[in-house]
Order: C-alpha cells, then sequence, then structure tokens
C-alpha cells in the first residue's frame, strides 16, 4: 500500500513539500494516516492526550503506515458553565467535523485515527469520519477517576450541587472547600455517566472504537496500550477497505440507542446520534428512542443516577459486559462489522458481568424501561427528551404552576433566593440552537434546585439542554423552541404543566383556542448575538429534535 502523492511527475510538487516537512522516501512510500489531536491545556479531559497521540503513532508506524498529527479544538464545558461560555460549547460540535474534514481531503490522508475525549469533541469527530469515509478508528483520552470526600467517591456534579447546598446554608464554605480540592483528582473526562463519557461508550457500540474506548481510566497504561493497537488496527482496517460507512449503519445506531437506555446516557446523546447519522446517511427518528426504551431494561445507575462511577463499570466488564447482557435476549444486531474488524458478536464473546452491583443482570433491572425517555404534547410537539434514571420517582407524573424565566441567569436568580417552592415547574427558555444562540446546557439551575433541596418536588423545562451531570425531573430540548414561535414561548406564569414520564407526554393545561390567540400576539425576539460564529451558526441550525445539525436554507 502506498498513499496518493507516491508515484508520478505530477506530484512532484507535493513530495518537494513532504521533503520540506522532513519526510524520507520510506515515509512517502507508505499510507498516510492522519492522527487527529485534540490535546490542549484548558480541557482536564484532554491533558494527556499528547501520551495517547504517541502511542498512536507508534502503533502506525510499527504496522507500515506513515502517522501525521493534526489538531482538532475541545471546549471543557464544566469550566464554560454558567457564563457566556456556554454559548460557545454545543456549536463547537460542527466547527470540529468541518475542520477535520477540510484537513483530511485537503492532504488525502489515507486513513484516521480520532483522539477525542469531551463533550462535543466526541460527535464532532465521528460526524467527520463519516463524511471523509475513510478508514478510521476512535481512542479517547479516558475517564477521570472519582475524587473522595468525606470517605465517600464523588464527582463534578456533587461539585454543582455542593454550591447549591452551601447557598442553601447546608454545608459550610469549609465543607464547600473540600468539594472543590477533592473532587476533580486526575486528568481524564470527568468520571460519573456524563456526555463525555456517554459518547465514548456509544463509540464502542457503533463499532468505531475497541474495547475500553469508553472505560479505561485516563491515568492507566493500559489506555497507552489501547492506543497503540488502536494505530496498528487502522492500518488493518486499511488493508481490508473496512470504512466509516460499512460499520455507521441504521442497524448500528438502534445498537446505539438500546445500549444508551441500558447504561442511562446522557441526554444530550439524543442531540448527537441523530447528528452522527446524518452524515452517515442514516435518517434517526427519535420517536424510535421510546420504542427500544420499552423493550430496552436500565441496567446501570452510574453517577449522576447512582454512586457508581466509570472506573467501576471499567472493572464489571466495561461496555462490552453490558452487551453481553443484553444479548441474552436478543436486542441487539450482531452480526454487524467493526472497527476491530470483527462482528459485534465476535467482540462481545466472552465478555462476561464481573460485578452485578454495577451492572445489573437482565433479570434483575433497575427498570424493565431506559435510561432515556423522549416526551411529546401540546408544550413539545417536536418532543422533549429527559434523563428517567436520574428522576425520584414521585416525580415521573405530577402537575404543577408554571415559573416562567427567558434566560438561565434569572432561573438561578430565583432559585437561589428562595423564590421557587415545592411543586413548581422551573421554564427557561429561549436557551434553545436558534434562541441561545448555542444551546446552552442549564447545570447550574438544576445542581441548584437539588442543593435547595427540591430535587423532588420541582421540575425543569427548557429548550436548552442539560449536562450529563444534571438529575431530577429535567426536560430538555423542547422542539419546536421559544425563538421560532415555538408553544414553549407562549407559557406564561401560573400556567399548570402536566408531566407524565411514564406515558411520554409533556402538556400545557391550556386550550388549543387560548393558545392559538397567544400565538397570533407572539412576537420574534431580537437575536441576542447578530455578530461572529454565533451568529451564523443561528441562522443555519436546526431544532433540537434533529439533532441542532446545520441546514442550508434552500
Amino acid at each position: 500500500m502506498s498513499n496518493k502523492f507516491t508515484e508520478g511527475e505530477a506530484y512532484a510538487p507535493q513530495r518537494s513539500l513532504f521533503n520540506a516537512l522532513g519526510f524520507t522516501k520510506e515515509e512517502m512510500k507508505k499510507p498516510l494516516v492522519g492522527i487527529v489531536s485534540s490535546y490542549n491545556e484548558i480541557v482536564p479531559g484532554h491533558m494527556n492526550i499528547d501520551k495517547i497521540v504517541e502511542a498512536v503513532k507508534l502503533g502506525v508506524a510499527m504496522a507500515g503506515g506513515t502517522p501525521v498529527v493534526f489538531p482538532a479544538i475541545a471546549v471543557c464545558d464544566g469550566i464554560a458553565m454558567g457564563h457566556v461560555g456556554m454559548k460557545y460549547s454545543l456549536v463547537t460540535r460542527d466547527l470540529i467535523a468541518d475542520s477535520t474534514e477540510c484537513m483530511a481531503l485537503a492532504h488525502q490522508f489515507d486513513a484516521l485515527v480520532m483522539v477525542p475525549n469531551c463533550d462535543k469533541n466526541v460527535p464532532g469527530l465521528l460526524m467527520a469520519a463519516a463524511r471523509v469515509n475513510v478508514p478510521t478508528v476512535f481512542v479517547s483520552g479516558g475517564p477521570m477517576l472519582a475524587g473522595r470526600v468525606k470517605g465517600c467517591k464523588t464527582s463534578l456534579s456533587s461539585m454543582f450541587e455542593a454550591v447549591g447546598s452551601y447557598a442553601a446554608g447546608k454545608i459550610t464554605k469549609e465543607e464547600l472547600d473540600e468539594f472543590e480540592n477533592k473532587t476533580c483528582p486526575t486528568c481524564g473526562s470527568c468520571s460519573g455517566m456524563y456526555t463525555a463519557n456517554s459518547m465514548n461508550c456509544l463509540t464502542e457500540v457503533l463499532g468505531m472504537g475497541l474495547q475500553g474506548n469508553g472505560t479505561i481510566p485516563a491515568v492507566y497504561s493500559e489506555r497507552i496500550r489501547l492506543a497503540k493497537h488502536a494505530g496498528m488496527k487502522v492500518m488493518e482496517l486499511l488493508e481490508k477497505n473496512i470504512r466509516p460507512r460499512d460499520i455507521l449503519t441504521e442497524e448500528a445506531f438502534e445498537n446505539a440507542l438500546t445500549v444508551d437506555m441500558a447504561l442511562g446516557c446522557s441526554t444530550n446523546s439524543m442531540l448527537h446520534l441523530p447528528a452522527i447519522a446524518h452524515e452517515a446517511g442514516v435518517d434517526l427518528n427519535l420517536e424510535m428512542a421510546n420504542e427500544i426504551s420499552k423493550r430496552t431494561p436500565n441496567l446501570c445507575h452510574l453517577a449522576p443516577a447512582g454512586h457508581t462511577y466509570i472506573e467501576e463499570l471499567n472493572e464489571a466488564g466495561g461496555v462490552y459486559a453490558v452487551m453481553n447482557e443484553l444479548n441474552k435476549k436478543n436486542l441487539l444486531h450482531t452480526d454487524l462489522i467493526t472497527a476491530t474488524g470483527k462482528t459485534v458478536a465476535e467482540n462481545i464473546e466472552g465478555c462476561v458481568n464481573k460485578n452485578p452491583e454495577v451492572i445489573r443482570s437482565i433479570d434483575n433491572p433497575y427498570s424493565q424501561t431506559g435510561g432515556i425517555a423522549v416526551l411529546k404534547g401540546n408544550l413539545a410537539p417536536d418532543s422533549g427528551v429527559v434523563k428517567r434514571s436520574a428522576v425520584a420517582p414521585e416525580m415521573l407524573k405530577m402537575e404543577g404552576p408554571a415559573r416562567v424565566f427567558d434566560c438561565e441567569e434569572d432561573a438561578i436568580k430565583a432559585i437561589k433566593g428562595g423564590d421557587i417552592k415545592p411543586g413548581d415547574v422551573v421554564v427557561i427558555r429561549y436557551e434553545g440552537p436558534k434562541g441561545g444562540p448555542g444551546m446552552r446546557e442549564m447545570l447550574n439551575p438544576t445542581s441548584a434546585i437539588m442543593g435547595m433541596g427540591l430535587g423532588s418536588s420541582v421540575a425543569l423545562i427548557t429548550d436548552g439542554r442539560f449536562s450529563g451531570a444534571s438529575r431530577g425531573a429535567c426536560i430538555g430540548h423542547v422542539s419546536p423552541e421559544a425563538a421560532v414561535g415555538g408553544p414553549i414561548a407562549l407559557v406564561e406564569e401560573g400556567d399548570i404543566i402536566a408531566i407524565d414520564i411514564d406515558a411520554n407526554t409533556l402538556n400545557v393545561k391550556v386550550s388549543d383556542e387560548e393558545l392559538a390567540k397567544r400565538k397570533e400576539n407572539w412576537k420574534p425576539r431580537t437575536p441576542k448575538v447578530t455578530t461572529g460564529y454565533l451568529a451564523r451558526y443561528a441562522s443555519l441550525v436546526t431544532s433540537g429534535n434533529r439533532g441542532a445539525v446545520l441546514e442550508i436554507k434552500e
């Protein structure tokens, strides 16, 4: 095998530039393997990626390829949380996909190894992989180890909730400081089943990463070995001409939704899976999520739903062990080809569940239905999404008066100020993909609700989205969003909102006639941002139920 530029006088100018890079003739004759490095010094989940990249380079070279590194950006959602920076989180997913596509096709790489880790970086590179469609393997930076506070394991969601507890006078400043100093003890993606770890685990399920991609801790040497194997494996895929679109089939996405339900992944997976599918030419209708949920038991209660962490999932057998449990009832498509060069069935064979306290057996699940529910009704005609595995049982069905806020900041002020009472339904709108713009995560409001002791009595509904660290009756991605005149824009203070998660419904108890009258009087708002990338993003982005993909208007 050789790369595009190896032979012929026509490519002599290109070879002269490879000479300028210090390439030998021997290197130029081998396949060019692009290694997309998401290393940076601002994201804890990415500060170790330089080590991963070096291991991948070695693996590629050992298997006969020429590794070439180029970068991808990444935002730390935790650092961006609670201020204008969060508007710039989701939007990077498409920047990452676009820039990687540009680099890969401009330089005609024969194969790619993607090295992502945190929230938007993973789906962005999966989208790029589907677009570019050359043999590709993923190896992430790996999860953080759990922190320890007062002898108990903890994670970032506990840190945010501790802020709410301090505001409510439930803990001291010294106790808050202890959380601050001990919650995030190592590099890696935050230690619960938040968005980063959800997407890294689902990368395994989709067949684009090797075993352990989602669960081997960042600080383990096993992660380095995995990276070397990823570099070797991509050369095998190149030889066999196995490409992302061969792997990212409709059945692969059904597998991903199934395991998503079993693991209790972040609601952000309901944004990212449709977007990845879109790039792979697969129409992923979110309504199928409820059908899959009906037949898929929830087997894991990882943080924030429970008190187990990714390191424990890893020790229990990881993603493949979960898949093996599901396969006992034939819930997966197992004949699909994957980036291992083998089928799903071959991959998961012999991967047993080593800890039924972390991964429940298929016959003893936390619930008979999956961890995520898609809701519809007159408040969300297109859909809304909730992580039902992180909802208190008494909150699965409730009615309460709407407390309406037109931005996150006003809602936080009211929650921390004691203005929100048990039984209230907090509505935060104009935070959707267009309205934000950028669809901010509402981790601060949900954490404040929990910290104030209102988690089992107050619901939150938004056209924005939630962090994977959010828990409680948090319904996001309400579509259509307020900025385009969706019903959430028409809700008034005191309207009774009816939530029934078991029935998959979300309604405001206002007549159709009254809603129609309010719609006639509704006027679009001046966009919050009118310049720069966010303005361009707002003009192209679609609704949350479609994955907030960018679409050129006809």
